[in-house]
């Protein structure tokens, strides 16, 4: 297993290439202008954009239309439609690699693209409305919890049924800000009792947050959070930390910041990003560890040019270039080579469909699993014919690209089915390389060819295949 671990290491090593320090610029533009859409990073590294509203809040046209964009090409290709019409709705990755689209502006009804037939097909309605945007996480067994108002829910792709999640531990949020996965497995919501803003209103009402614990179906409160009557980004850090940015009112100040601990459920803050990010702002957890927040309304309904990047290591925002366009409500993309996309937005008094990338100092490959370098942790052997893969049992493989340090983990999909994960970080005697052990889930494919693929930062491995009994 050495020798041919090792010719594979050389193959697919990869020395990143310096270039120059946060340059944006233009790539192909979308087939229609559109903003409040969604942008689905597919496991063939295209880039799935569906749905937005073309006009200002008056407009009541929510598109069903969807396009692909490829990197390879820089170019944007029509892809079909929706069931229906949607904005601010939810798009998440299964893992079957389908993309499972929910709610929207007035919307309870769900779908499903499929990369294989490139068509959309119906799952089916809710058993409550969704808040918008922010509302759906592929949980770490492969559900989808949905945020919902009264009440959350799953939804379960392999009997496609949804089901009530526990209750909220305080009253149901009237708005909700953010949804994000824990490295831990849990999700933190953040939100508010009542909908308000600032100088709007005298009195901004209570701020809301919650924790949901998938093992246990219940919600716990999750400590106070600041400024929560505005719209922020949320992202979580690769120290398991989740980072908030965002303003107070739109006076064009830079945005203030704060991290949530789960360890000790607080809320810290952290100082100021460098430019206003007042409301539909968008971030992107980069390789290297940290994020990059782009757009939002500035003073007279214009977008934001000011792109920030936050640093977990030194805690601090720094300006890293601008944008080519002024965007808001836009949509970012982590692409397989490292790459950003920025697509459509609102500039005023109507959507774009320019896009652009971000190139960032040095580029950092989606990772790379080696076939043939899959084997059982318990004797060290290669899984191969002589020696399947057996439900339940626990396995090892290498991979590339995994941060440092970093506590999110992968995601290790084997025929469909999303395994659990029980160790990764460096490759003993392999520097630079990673070793991931997981456990090969049950009802997953057998057969002499199962497809195995990693994820991580929601970007997919190459495939490679093993023997399953």
């Amino acid at each position: 297993m050495s020798l041919r671990l090792t010719w594979w290491l050389l193959i697919f090593s990869i020395v990143a290439e310096a270039q120059l320090t946060g340059t944006f610029s233009a790539t192909g533009s979308m087939i229609t202008p559109r903003y409040a859409h969604t942008a689905t990073l597919l496991l063939d590294g295209t880039v799935l954009i569906a749905g937005g509203v073309p006009q200002d809040g008056t407009d009541t046209i929510l598109f069903s239309s969807a396009e692909l964009y490829n990197p390879a090409t820089g170019i944007f290709k029509a892809k079909g439609n929706m069931t229906t019409g949607r904005a601010q709705h939810s798009a998440t990755m299964l893992a079957d690699g389908r993309v499972f689209i929910a709610g929207g502006t007035g919307v309870r009804g769900t779908e499903t693209y499929d990369p294989t037939t490139g068509t959309f097909a119906s799952t089916g309605d809710m058993i409550s409305q969704p808040y918008p945007a922010a509302s759906a996480i592929l949980l770490q067994d492969g559900r989808v919890f949905i945020a919902a108002y009264p009440a959350a829910q799953i939804y379960d792709p392999r009997s496609g049924t949804f089901s009530a999640a526990g209750a909220y531990a305080g009253p149901a949020p009237a708005f909700l800000g953010s949804s994000t996965l824990l490295a831990d497995g849990r999700i933190l919501l953040t939100g508010a009792i009542n909908i308000c803003y600032e100088p709007l209103c005298a009195d901004p009402g209570s701020g809301w947050a919650e924790l949901y614990d998938p093992a246990t179906n219940t919600f716990s409160l999750a400590g106070d959070m600041q400024w929560w009557n505005n719209r922020y980004i949320a992202k979580l850090l690769t120290n398991g930390k989740v980072l908030f940015a965002g303003n107070h009112s739109n006076d064009g100040a830079p945005a203030a910041a704060q991290v949530f601990d789960p360890g000790d459920r607080t809320f810290t803050s952290i100082g100021n990003a460098s430019a206003s990010h007042f409301d539909s702002a968008a971030a992107t957890l980069l390789p290297d560890g940290t994020v990059l927040i782009s757009g939002g309304q500035l003073p007279g309904v214009s977008g934001q040019t000011v792109v920030d990047r936050y640093s977990p290591a030194s805690g601090a925002f720094t300006s890293t270039g601008s944008t080519v366009t002024p965007r808001m409500s836009h949509t970012t993309t982590l692409l397989p080579d490292g790459t950003v996309l920025a697509a459509g937005g609102y500039i005023g008094p109507s959507a774009t469909s320019s896009a652009e990338l971000y190139r960032p100092a040095a580029l950092t490959p989606a990772p790379r699993l080696f076939p043939g370098a899959i084997w059982h942790a318990t004797t060290g052997m290669p899984v191969s014919s002589e020696v399947p893969a057996v439900a339940g049992e626990i396995l090892s493989m290498y991979t590339t690209t995994l941060i440092d340090g970093g506590v999110i983990p992968p995601g290790v999909v084997v025929g469909g089915r999303l395994a659990q994960v029980l160790y990764f970080g460096p490759a003993p005697g392999y520097p630079g390389y990673n070793q991931v052990n997981f456990v090969q889930p049950q009802g997953a494919a057998s057969g002499s060819a199962v497809p195995v693929r990693l994820t991580y930062l929601d970007r997919s491995s190459n495939q490679v295949t093993i023997n399953v009994q």
